[in-house]
């Protein structure tokens, strides 16, 4: 009997790192994830930068193998 896949897979798992603010600054979104799977890594300095490596890792996870 197969297992359901499971909610949260490890494909899609990162390790999100930010910046400590300046004392008394504004909150700043800069920071570092990685991918753990892949183990691929960015700095983020915004949350579209951080939102675009989400989109390309998720988007690269989810194809399918090339079956050549």
């Amino acid at each position: 009997m197969s297992q359901p896949p499971p909610a949260l897979p490890a494909n899609r798992a990162f390790v999100l790192q930010f910046r400590a603010p300046a004392p008394e600054g504004p909150l700043r979104w800069e920071g570092r994830i990685e991918h753990l799977v892949s183990g691929q890594v960015a700095r983020f300095h915004s949350p579209e930068e951080l939102l675009a490596f989400l989109r390309c890792v998720l988007l690269e996870v989810q194809e399918p193998p090339d079956a050549s």
